[in-house]
């Protein structure tokens, strides 16, 4: 079944700016993402609201727009975020792509700003800093340090693979929200891995350096990331690492790497190596099986001690409890 597009643009219409809008289940916090990218300063924007198959009312709040204000995609089937955000790609008509989820917002001169930068520099992809905010509403820092922006000035293939070496990275740059120059996409041929449910930003990050895509940064805030308990993006499980470290060993036969981006992807793989024994060893103590998890512990000792201390006590904790049992 094809996706119901509800509204049939103007074709001679080129918006700066194509806002996609991916979204579950999200009737609380839609309305204040398409605000936000109504709001914008300087620029032309169409938005489009992909529905993936939500359960709630989360269609007729993006339905509730004017057409030629907001336009809706309705899948027929769930497809994940990697899989609703694609169809958002392939209806977009702005000269620049900027992926919004549905529970953040944008301030009103980010667009503006990230478009001229870019252009300035004959970029093809744009960063900026990011706003944090709390499920209770408070307001926190900067997600990164203004001057370590300004120092990176440019993102590299190297830079961007190190800043997502999982549980080690300083700053991750896996929190960035890029945007895209849409025609460099499209020539390309540059979509979401829609079997990540975790981890599909990142592919699609890293596809387009190593395209040979040039990422400038802008240090200013532009971007509200809200914290929601419970979001997929804050649950890492098992499955989600063994898809991540698939997507890896295929980026890697896809894409020629220099020196640099090697040794940063080869210390990524370790990482998601010693985060999949971890996440191994949490269900088996869930699990209450203490020996398939000292037995995980046993084959990849780095893995407890990279996670630190606290899961090395608990399984000491629980095979001692265990052989007390069996001494009963």
């Amino acid at each position: 079944m094809q996706p119901d597009v509800s509204s049939v643009p103007d074709v001679s219409f080129v918006p700066d700016v194509s806002f996609i809008i991916a979204a579950y289940n999200a009737e609380a916090t839609l309305d204040r993402a398409i605000a936000s990218a109504i709001a914008q300063k300087d620029v032309s924007v169409e938005i489009i609201v992909v529905d993936d198959k939500s359960r709630d009312a989360t269609l007729d709040v993006a339905r509730a727009y004017p057409q030629d204000i907001v336009r809706v995609v309705a899948l027929p089937q769930n497809r994940g975020p990697g899989g609703a955000r694609n169809a958002g790609l392939d209806v977009a008509r702005g000269r620049w792509v900027a992926v919004l989820d549905s529970d953040d917002a944008v301030f009103p001169g980010r667009m503006a700003a990230m478009i001229a930068r870019a252009e300035r520099a004959d970029a093809q992809i744009a960063v900026d800093n990011l706003q944090v905010v709390r499920e209770d509403g408070v307001v926190e820092d900067a997600m990164f340090p203004r001057q370590y922006l300004e120092h990176l000035g440019e993102i590299s293939l190297a830079t961007y693979i190190a800043g997502n070496v999982v549980f080690e990275s300083k700053f991750n740059l896996g929190y960035l929200k890029p945007i895209f120059q849409r025609r460099f996409l499209d020539e390309n041929r540059l979509r979401y891995d829609e079997k990540l449910r975790i981890g599909e930003d990142y592919i699609l990050f890293a596809d387009a350096l190593a395209k040979g895509g040039r990422c400038v940064v802008e240090p200013d805030i532009g971007y509200a990331y809200h914290v929601l308990s419970g979001s997929i993006s804050r649950v890492l499980e098992l499955h989600h690492v063994e898809a991540m470290r698939e997507a890896d060993a295929k980026f890697a036969q896809t894409h020629r790497m220099d020196e640099a981006a090697l040794a940063a992807f080869a210390r990524r793989g370790r990482s998601l190596r010693k985060a999949a024994s971890f996440l191994a060893m949490v269900q088996h103590i869930k699990a209450r099986s203490p020996f398939k998890a000292i037995r995980t512990a046993l084959s990849d000792p780095a893995a407890v001690r990279h996670m630190g201390m606290p899961i090395a006590v608990r399984l000491r904790r629980v095979a001692a409890q265990f052989a007390v049992g069996v001494g009963r």
